[in-house]
């Protein structure tokens, strides 16, 4: 058996996040450089980055993928630099910014142990970091704070910092305060340590530590204060030591400063500008010193698939093999790849491996290690570690691969639904084979990404997070698999529900010669109301996403056998809408009572009885259409505001605040996607090109009556 070259407690998995253009990328670029995993930084402004490797993203400057590197730090003290034994592996997941790739995001921090949070130091908090923040904080991943780009005109970290005390945590506390803003950033000064830090010679990779200038000493003092305090507070022995006028040491200080960030109860904020070369090699030292390892993270829980107990997998080589598959992507060179994390135990390339949410077995031919997309072979992955497995052919996002005679399914990872859809037709023969193939291998990779057709016009329909998202993916396919597609205009991914109760019975009788059909329901709708969390679920209640279904059959009036098939009706239903045809949704549905025919009765029956009885109690319960808003942020200076302020009211916008940042405007605002199409040109030629705009989706609404004849009327 294959030994590990690197002890777990060296190990870190961790992602960098952010919204985007807050300087993510360029911050990888860094650690990278610093790292020595690359001996020139690439820029994202010159398209030479490395995480940044596809052709879509080095023509646009943003990220679209999140990609996955591997590297070797030495913290920065001298006497850590003589120690081989405190060299520490990083497995670093760079991920996308916008909002249209938040999958990514999504998925990456569910299989890492720890983030770093990149903010922008003029903009502080954005629309994506409070997503992002949510998604770390929906998967209990300890972070650190990095406010970035303090050498930006307009920037602030006092401002930055209050924006996350105020949108995001109360428990960030300043790790570092920035000697000189703007022009005049020159380096951080460190609380904990009380030492001035400078970033010299070439690219800032040698660090001089100093004496703190004159007039930030008051300042460090107060600060200092309140960071020993915070940290004091999470030791009942340091603060009773605190109170009584004795410090604890610093080495006691980070000890107990590790386990709070670990245990999410302090988040540190660091500072500096990664594309000046300031401050990222002491973000580095706080990813070592405060961000868990796979050790210090609970053992993951799953359920076994043959009993349904549920089952725990500590990180460690000697427990049963156990990874979940993360994360699918056709390389160039390779074909297909799976990315996944090992939780528990070990797995070698040539191995086979089971796959518990399918029930299949595979063989593992190739693992390699990726740098983004240069990959390494290996032939053993150990516990804790990351690597992609080359042409596994059933494994989806999601699926736990595991040790057949220890069986463990890991809890999915659930997405956001897609709310932009546009039809797509091939535009040769030859593209029409080669486009089925495209569509199914990118929807394997991005569960965001949805094709169906269109059962009435038989067309293909895309649906994916944005425009942005699809326009893509249709790129992709021009470039990746040689599809040449045209694509109708993006359409909004309206849903229907209603609002409130009704029930109707349905009879299904058809006699012919011999055995008839015979199916009789009694059921009751109403909106369906949220969980409570903690509250059990009755035994007669299946619960779905969006979708309740109660069976208070009594006393076998209908067989048991045909109750999946009044539910499968019911589904069929909802997917037909009622209102425009759009699929429904957030409905809880009743089955009371009904009858059946010892002969004619059969699954086919009930569920057409179930369907009819459906749609008469939906055409009752006062059925709406809904549609998705979306949370928009607008930049603009000050001079454009009253135009900006009447463009978002005259899209049925609902403005929620003004603010001021640097020296230009933000307005926040709800507004329905049916009316932000396009609007980025309109908002260019409104500001002379000044004005930017970011949005992500918030909730689904419902659409006010003139708005839902237009949209029944093109329906027709």
């Amino acid at each position: 058996m294959a030994t590990r070259d690197y002890p777990l407690e060296r190990v870190r998995n961790f992602g960098i996040i952010a919204h985007i253009d807050a300087g993510k990328t360029t911050t990888s670029e860094r650690v990278l450089y610093y790292t020595g995993a690359q001996h020139k930084i690439g820029e994202v402004h010159e398209g030479e980055t490395t995480t940044d490797w596809m052709e879509q993203e080095r023509e646009r400057g943003i990220t679209i993928t999140a990609a996955a590197v591997t590297c070797f730090w030495t913290p920065t003290t001298e006497e850590d630099k003589k120690d081989i034994t405190k060299k520490i592996r990083f497995n670093i997941i760079d991920t996308p910014g916008h909002i249209d790739f938040t999958v990514e995001v999504k998925r990456s921090l569910r299989v890492l142990d720890g983030a770093v949070v990149v903010f922008d130091g003029v903009a502080g908090v954005e629309p994506q970091s409070e997503t992002n923040w949510r998604y770390a904080d929906e998967g209990k991943v300890p972070r650190i704070c990095f406010i970035n780009k303090l050498d930006r005109t307009g920037a602030s970290f006092e401002r930055s910092f209050h924006s996350i005390i105020d949108r995001l945590t109360k428990s960030a506390v300043r790790m570092q305060i920035p000697i000189g803003e703007e022009g005049d950033h020159d380096g951080v000064i460190d609380l904990l340590t009380r030492e001035a830090v400078y970033f010299e010679g070439e690219m800032g990779s040698v660090i001089r530590r100093g004496a703190i200038p004159e007039n930030l000493k008051a300042e460090v003092e107060k600060h200092r204060g309140e960071l020993v305090e915070k940290i004091v507070s999470e030791n009942d022995e340091q603060m009773a030591a605190y109170l009584d006028g004795t410090e604890p040491s610093i080495p006691e200080l980070k000890a107990t400063l590790r386990k709070a960030v670990i245990a999410n109860s302090i988040v540190p904020v660091f500072c500096g500008s990664a594309l000046k070369n300031k401050g990222v090699q002491l973000v580095l030292d706080a990813v070592v010193e405060y961000l868990p390892s796979p050790l210090d993270i609970p053992p993951v829980t799953g359920v076994n698939p043959k009993t349904g107990d549920p089952v725990m997998r500590h990180a460690a080589d000697d427990e049963p093999f156990c990874a979940l598959a993360f994360k699918l992507q056709t390389d160039p060179f390779v074909g297909a790849l799976t990315f996944f994390r090992v939780y528990s135990g070990v797995v070698e390339a040539g191995s086979y491996i089971y796959n518990s949410s399918t029930g299949s077995k595979e063989r593992l031919g190739r693992i390699v290690r990726l740098q983004a997309d240069k990959r390494e072979e290996v032939k053993t992955v150990f516990a804790g570690e990351i690597a992609a497995a080359v042409g596994l052919k059933d494994a989806k996002t999601s699926h736990t691969l595991c040790d057949e005679t220890n069986p463990i399914i890991l809890e999915e990872i659930k997405f956001p639904e897609p709310v932009v859809s546009m039809r797509i037709e091939p535009k040769t023969k030859g593209d029409q084979e080669r486009m089925g193939m495209a569509l199914k291998k990118l929807s394997d990779e991005d569960p965001t990404f949805r094709v169906t057709s269109d059962t009435e016009t038989m067309e293909t329909i895309i649906s994916g997070m944005g425009e942005l998202h699809l326009e893509i993916l249709v790129d992709r396919m021009k470039r990746e698999f040689n599809v040449d597609a045209n694509t109708g205009k993006p359409q909004v991914a309206y849903r229907e529900t209603i609002q409130k109760e009704a029930e109707a019975e349905n009879k299904y009788i058809k006699q012919t010669g011999g055995k008839g059909q015979y199916g009789h329901v009694v059921i009751k709708i109403k909106p369906m109301e949220p969980v409570e969390v903690g509250v059990k679920q009755k035994n007669n209640v299946e619960r779905e996403d969006h979708f309740e279904f109660v069976n208070n059959i009594k006393g076998g009036v209908i067989p048991q056998e045909f109750i999946p098939a009044v539910k499968k009706g019911v589904k069929e239903a909802m997917e037909r809408g009622i209102v425009a045809g759009f699929h429904m949704e957030d409905i809880s549905v009743e089955l009371n009572d009904g009858s059946y025919h010892d002969v004619d009765s059969s699954e086919i029956a009930f569920k057409i009885a179930a369907s009819q009885a459906f749609k008469d109690a939906a055409e009752r319960a006062k059925p709406v259409i809904l549609e998705p808003i979306m949370r928009v942020e607008v930049v603009v200076p000050e001079k454009f505001m009253g135009d900006i302020t009447g463009h978002v009211t005259s899209k049925r916008g609902q403005i929620e605040s003004i603010e001021d940042r640097g020296l230009a405007k933000v307005v926040n605002a709800k507004v329905p996607l049916s009316e932000m199409f396009g609007y980025t040109t309109a908002l260019r030629s409104m500001t002379e090109g000044r004005g930017s705009m970011t949005m992500e989706f918030d909730h689904y609404e419902v659409v006010p009556q003139n708005v839902a004849e237009t949209i029944k009327a093109a329906r027709k």
